[in-house]
């Protein structure tokens, strides 16, 4: 397991997210981030957006999903 921050992510907290994968903890900042917004976190609503809009850039998303699982593989394991 490792564990990344929101912040680490893009986002605006320090919650830490964890998972096995980059893959792991990228989805549990997806889910972080809508948790957050529906709860009416307005902190993370730049973070959400981003994160939506992300994917309608293939190129723009290929290159954060990269760095993202390069600076995964970087983190010890717990």
């Amino acid at each position: 397991m490792r564990t990344m921050t929101c912040e680490q992510l893009g986002g605006p907290c320090q919650e830490t997210l964890r998972g096995e994968t980059a893959d792991d903890v990228i989805k549990a900042q997806n889910q972080h981030l809508k948790d957050a917004v529906k709860a009416g976190d307005t902190a993370h609503e730049q973070a959400h957006n981003e994160m939506k809009a992300r994917w309608r850039h293939p190129k723009q998303s290929m290159d954060w999903y990269t760095s993202t699982k390069k600076e995964f593989a970087e983190i010890p394991a717990d």
